[in-house]
Formats: C-alpha cells, sequence, structure tokens
C-alpha cells in the first residue's frame, strides 16, 4: 500500500501501471496529515477524516515495514457483523499500512480504524 498525497481523485492523472487507487476511505481516531506523510491525532471535534488516495499494489511476501500502523478497514463504523467462516467479521474488510511518527500500538489504544462508508 501507498498512501499518496492526492487528497481527490479528480487529481489522479491516469491509471495505475501495476495494483488500483483506492478513494473514499475515511479515518476513526486519527487524520492523515499530509505534511508529515503520518496519521495525527483527531482534530478537537473531527469524528471522522479523510484518507487520501490509496495505491494498492500487489506484491509477493509482503512484510510490515517498521514505523507503520496496521490498520483494520471496516465497511461500516459498527466495526461488529456476524463471524465468517475464515474467523472475521462480515464488516471487516482488509488491513492496510499507514505511516506514522508514533509506535503503532498508540492507534491501536486509540482505536484507531478506517471505513468505508460514514454513518447516515
Amino acid at each position: 500500500f501507498v498512501v499518496t498525497n492526492i487528497m481527490d481523485r479528480k487529481d489522479v492523472e491516469k491509471s495505475a501501471d501495476d495494483g488500483v487507487y483506492i478513494d473514499g476511505l475515511w479515518l476513526d481516531g486519527a487524520r492523515w496529515d499530509v505534511d508529515s506523510y503520518s496519521l495525527q491525532d483527531s482534530k478537537l471535534g473531527e469524528l471522522y477524516a479523510p484518507l487520501p488516495v490509496i495505491h494498492f499494489n500487489p506484491s509477493v511476501n509482503h512484510h510490515v515495514e517498521q514505523g507503520h500502523y496496521v490498520c483494520p478497514v471496516y465497511k461500516t463504523s459498527v466495526r461488529a457483523g456476524v463471524l465468517s467462516t475464515t474467523g472475521h467479521s462480515t464488516n471487516f474488510v482488509l488491513m492496510v499500512y499507514l505511516p506514522t511518527n508514533v509506535d503503532p500500538s498508540y492507534w491501536v489504544l486509540q482505536g484507531t480504524a478506517a471505513l468505508c462508508q460514514l454513518d447516515s
């Protein structure tokens, strides 16, 4: 995963040579700071913050680099669902790796997650 600094999908100039660009994810429990290229604490009164466009690029034997938070992505903010045969919630989508300037356990304690859909 490569988090770009593109906040609006209209600014993507061409399709990815390999993989896909994903847009429309929201952070719950944190915000993305374009200047520091990392997760930061949410601003006061901000429940959800948009994530920039992320380049999902397939690779073999991928490993998580140091300084990255393994962030769960859920369909909705409920974060619960029926357990599927894989042992994961049906609301769980995948994990994305987001750069952070603090220990990743900080974001675990914050309950930081990415969401595909906000509550209406």
